[in-house]
Order: structure tokens, then C-alpha cells, then sequence
């Protein structure tokens, strides 16, 4: 299932069916991430109360039915598929042969697989479930490790599948476009010796100089910031990623920042912090604390920093990592993926896509941007495959066996459009397409329906017509959804985004429309009596908060405005019908 589209929840509610037809004993719900067993607590918990607990180093919860960990409590494995195997002694100590019943993997897809299978060998008559929005494939696999790897093969054929396409044109998940970037020093193509050696280079960790052979015949792209460290990169990118978000809402926009080292993430914390500080002092505005912080597993505290990540409106705005919130962390209202990183693996894109897919209605977040730098979205739509590597672990800080690590300043470097797109599904494939490719198939799509203004409007008044008009559309109602969020017209009717979008009517605010009731209408609310005219316009106020789908709630006529205008006692005392009423109401709003 698409990440954000509920699979912990599912998995709760499964073992609660399981309870309920008796065939559950003890379930384990394993995992690899701390805050991902808290996630999991939460959702348990709600169902199993204190019957639901999680397993620490100092308490097994041997008396509890549920029981959440992870891998490195149970001493069967660490954060990296690369560590090297433990004794798995707290596990086998605590938990006899066929202890579980059921066994859950949470995020089934990158566990530890052949340092952790212990407790799945030990448990042989357990159902093994695993979750994943991104089942892996082994390619070329030469080990049986290698092998169970393979979720596919482990598992059989997928149970059940909900793609990231399918959430959003439901509405579960946020849609999102893609904004891509080109940096000229990554358009190159590489950055050779002589171009290093015609300006500053120098040993990143030591600030000494770097001698000619000591550097590579050329470094390609997916080097930098690794083996060749670019401070004018850094800073080229993080003053056009500041820019974006000024010049969409603001620069208080939670963002995740993926970058490829823990120094890297550093860099780039400090350069936005210094972008906000002096964006503050130009506008006049008080610094917000903890603008810009690294999260990543070698950050002082990083638990906590997450925690006010996701919870607080008011610090910890952009976040840089490298791997810590690439699977699984809920943060609602995230409204910016970008990618600093270079990837190789659609597994990892989705995975860190998926950090903003999840919708939060109390905020209004209905989409969100993937700010693209290295071209990492051109990986959607490939399979989630991959091949084996080699099991030594890669040195989790700046370290090349001997290589010096060069820091390289003078670079004119420069950052340009490469143009926007959006998802879609075609041939149960994802593909991107421009934006501008998408307006007009949504305009196709809709004057096929509806050949002009008419058509539309005379469709969008009656909720059948236009649940099916909509659902004519490229990925349904979420086509207009997007595009509403896009043109910044939220406070629009839907109505107004497709007849903008189709025929090229000038938007009006659902406000706006209201006022011109009175206004265009003045005269035919003059003719009719005072009291139908004061539930009209409370009506046309419900209109305002919600749109054209607020005047057809069933408990419309209940709401607090229109029960003080006299509601439907008012209108049957004049002997009014009320559909009627409500059809007229919709009539002059959408013709104001």
C-alpha cells in the first residue's frame, strides 16, 4: 500500500479480527525505527488498550498479546542492512520456538533480512505479514539472504495492493508537482582535475592544500558533496530553494531537505539559516527558533528535533537528513520534498516521497511540491528492484579508504528552471507529464463532456452529473484539486477552476459570488418575500465556507445562519418547496 495510506492501521485492525475469530495467540509487529514503533504504539494501543506494548532492553512485555519492537531491542539486527550480525541473545532468551502466532513486518521492504531472520526462523508455524509501499525484487540474487530478500518470493503475490495513484484520486493521499531544477555545474556532466586545480582546492578535513595527484582525472555528479565537497554549490542551491518558498507562501513551510551526507546536511542547515536570518531583517519579521536543523541518526538529539518537526507551527521548519526520514515518519502537514541527493533506486524515491503524501485538513494541506535538483523523479514508474552489493558496510561519515576528500571554492555556479509536471497513471504505469500537458488534457477531458460554459454549469448543479463529470477527468476530482491548488485558488469553487481551466472564464471567489448575488440579483431578491430572501442569502453565506457541495448537505437548512433566518419554517409557511429553493439558490451563484 502507498505510503500514507494506512498500513499500520490496516495491520491493527487485522490482528483485531484475528482476536475476535480466535485465532490469535501472541503477535509480534517488528520494526527498525524507534519513532516507527511509537507510530505503531498509537494505533495498537487505540485498539488493545494496555494489552499492546512496547518491548524495551530492560522489559520483554511477556505478559502483553501485542507485542512492538525493534529489530535492535530484540538484539537481532541494527539501523543498517550492512551491520554485521548480533547474538540475537535478548530474543532467544525471552521468546521460546513458535512464541508468536502472527509476525508483522513493518516496512518489510529494507529490513535486515539475513541478520534478523531468526525470528522468523524460530517462529515456523507463525503468519509471517509483511508491509511495504515498495515490495523489492531481488535481481541476480546469489545467496539464499540475498533471496529471502526478495519480498515477492517470501511472501507470494501481494494480498492486497493500494497504489499512491489510486490514494489520491480517492482523496486519501495528497497530490503533489514536481519542480525541477538544473544546477550548470551538474549539467556539465563531471569536474575534472583541471578545473580543480585552476582554483582553491582543499583537504576537507585538515583545510590543507591538495596536491594535483592526489585528486581524481574527474568527479561526476553524484560525487559532489561526497568525495568533492562544492560550498558554492551549496549555496547556489539553497538561495534558489529559499527563493521558491518565498514566492510560494512563505519560507515557514515545513520541508524535508535530503542530502547526501551528514556534513552535507550541516552545510546546508547553516546556509538557509543564514537566508532566513537575513530574510527577517528585511521584512521587518521576528526569527522563528530552529528554522532550519539536521536530523539525521548522528544529530544531537534527533528524536526530539523530529518530535517538534512534526508537531510544532512555530520552530523546527526545514529539516536536512540523509536517511532518518526516509521511511515511515508521519508528518501531516509537510509541504516540501526536496531532493539535494542524487538516487539510484525507486525504491528510495517513493519511500521519501511519501513523507509528504499524507493530507491535513486542519491546515488545508491537499498537495504539496518535490523541489527536484538532481533529477531524482525520473525514477517513478521504474520497478522496485535490486541488485546485490557487497555486505561491507559504507563508512556512515566522510572517509573514501584513503582517498582525500577535497573542498573545492571559485565555482560560478547557477541554478535554472527545468519546468514543472505532475503524476499520472497510464497503463498502471507512473509517468510524469508537464504541467501545461496536463491543463489541456483535463480541458479536453472536460469539453468532450461539456462543449462550452452552458454545458458545465448546467451539469455542475446537479451532484450526480457532476460526480460523474469529474470522474471523466485524469485522475478524477483530484485533477480539479490540484489544479486548484496550483492556481491558488482555494477559496474558488471547482467550478470556477475548470470553467478557468476549459473555457477560460475569469475566476470569481465563492465570496465573491455571493456579493454578486446581491448585486446582479438585487432585483429578483426584491420581488420575492422578506423571508425567503433572508434564507437565500444565509444559504449563499453556507456557499461561501464550502462551496456548491455545502447547499446540498442534508442538514443545510440546520446550520446556525439559516436557522436565524427563518430556515425551512420560514420557507413552508410561504409555501416554498425546498429543493426548489436550493436549486435557484445554486442557479444565480454559479450565473453572479
Amino acid at each position: 500500500m502507498a505510503t500514507a495510506s494506512g498500513k499500520t492501521y490496516v495491520a491493527a485492525h487485522l490482528l483485531w479480527k484475528l482476536t475476535k475469530a480466535g485465532q490469535l495467540r501472541r503477535a509480534l509487529f517488528v520494526c527498525d525505527r524507534t519513532f516507527l514503533s511509537e507510530q505503531a504504539k498509537e494505533k495498537l494501543h487505540a485498539i488493545f488498550g494496555d494489552d499492546a506494548q512496547v518491548v524495551s532492553t530492560s522489559n520483554p512485555q511477556k505478559n502483553a498479546r501485542i507485542l512492538i519492537a525493534t529489530y535492535q531491542t530484540l538484539n537481532v539486527g541494527g539501523d543498517s542492512e550492512d551491520e554485521a550480525a548480533t547474538d540475537a541473545s535478548f530474543f532467544v532468551e525471552n521468546y521460546e520456538e513458535d512464541y508468536f502466532s502472527h509476525i508483522i513486518i513493518d516496512e518489510c521492504h529494507r529490513s535486515a533480512w539475513g541478520k534478523w531472520r531468526i525470528v522468523l526462523d524460530r517462529n515456523p508455524n507463525a503468519v509471517h505479514v509483511g508491509l511495504t509501499a515498495t515490495p523489492r525484487i531481488m535481481v541476480h540474487a546469489t545467496t539464499e539472504d540475498q533471496e529471502i530478500r526478495d519480498n515477492a518470493k517470501y511472501f507470494g503475490e501481494p494480498a492486497y495492493e493500494y497504489t499512491i495513484a489510486q490514494g489520491q484520486e480517492d482523496g486519501y493521499l495528497a497530490t503533489f508537482e514536481v519542480v525541477r531544477r538544473v544546477v550548470n555545474l551538474d549539467a556539465k556532466g563531471q569536474i575534472t582535475r583541471e578545473d580543480i586545480e585552476q582554483r582553491s582546492a582543499t583537504d576537507y578535513l585538515t583545510g590543507q592544500p591538495v596536491p594535483g595527484h592526489a585528486l581524481r582525472d574527474a568527479y561526476a555528479p553524484k560525487d559532489y558533496e561526497d568525495a568533492l565537497v562544492l560550498p558554492d554549490r551549496v549555496k547556489s542551491m539553497c538561495q534558489d530553494l529559499f527563493q521558491l518558498l518565498c514566492e510560494t507562501g512563505g519560507p515557514l513551510q515545513k520541508t524535508i531537505i535530503f542530502c547526501v551526507r551528514d556534513s552535507h546536511a550541516d552545510a546546508v542547515s547553516a546556509e538557509l539559516n543564514n537566508l532566513y536570518a537575513d530574510w527577517c531583517r528585511a521584512n521587518g519579521h521576528a526569527r522563528a527558533e530552529h528554522y532550519a536543523f539536521k536530523c539525521t541518526v548522528k544529530a544531537e538529539d534527533p528524536g526530539g528535533k523530529l518530535a517538534e518537526f512534526k508537531a510544532s507551527g512555530h520552530s523546527h521548519f526545514i529539516a536536512t537528513t540523509v536517511d532518518l526520514l526516509s521511511t515511515g515518519v508521519d508528518i501531516e502537514w509537510l509541504e516540501n520534498v526536496v531532493f539535494f541527493r542524487y538516487l539510484g533506486s525507486s525504491i528510495m524515491l517513493y519511500q521519501m516521497v511519501g513523507r509528504g503524501t499524507r493530507i491535513h485538513p486542519p491546515s488545508g494541506k491537499l498537495m504539496f511540491r518535490i523541489y527536484d535538483y538532481t533529477d531524482a523523479t525520473r525514477l517513478f514508474g521504474e520497478p522496485f528492484e535490486t541488485r546485490p552489493r557487497p555486505t561491507a558496510q559504507r563508512p556512515s561519515t566522510i572517509d573514501h579508504d584513503g582517498e582525500t576528500v577535497v573542498q573545492v571554492e571559485g565555482f560560478d555556479v547557477h541554478v535554472t528552471d527545468a519546468g514543472r509536471s505532475v503524476l499520472v497513471e497510464r497503463d498502471g504505469h507512473d509517468v510524469l507529464i508537464p504541467v501545461e500537458e496536463y491543463r489541456e488534457l483535463v480541458a479536453q477531458r472536460l469539453t468532450a463532456e461539456a462543449p462550452d460554459l452552458d454545458a458545465l454549469r448546467s451539469t455542475w448543479l446537479d451532484p450526480q452529473g457532476r460526480q460523474a463529470l469529474l470522474a471523466t477527468l485524469p485522475g478524477g476530482e483530484r485533477s480539479a484539486r490540484l489544479l486548484q491548488q496550483l492556481d491558488e485558488l482555494k477559496e474558488c469553487d471547482l467550478y470556477d477552476v475548470l470553467a478557468q481551466e476549459a473555457y477560460g472564464l475569469a475566476p470569481k471567489t465563492r465570496q465573491e459570488r455571493v456579493e454578486a448575488l446581491a448585486y446582479k440579483h438585487g432585483d429578483w431578491l426584491k420581488v420575492m418575500a422578506p423571508e425567503a430572501a433572508l434564507v437565500i442569502r444565509a444559504l449563499a453565506v453556507q456557499f461561501s465556507k464550502g462551496g456548491i457541495g455545502e447547499l446540498e448537505n442534508p442538514l443545510v437548512f440546520q446550520t446556525p445562519a439559516v436557522k436565524k433566518a427563518g430556515g425551512i419554517r420560514a420557507l413552508k409557511k410561504l409555501g416554498a418547496d425546498l429543493a426548489a429553493v436550493l436549486r435557484v439558490t445554486k442557479e444565480r451563484l454559479l450565473a453572479a
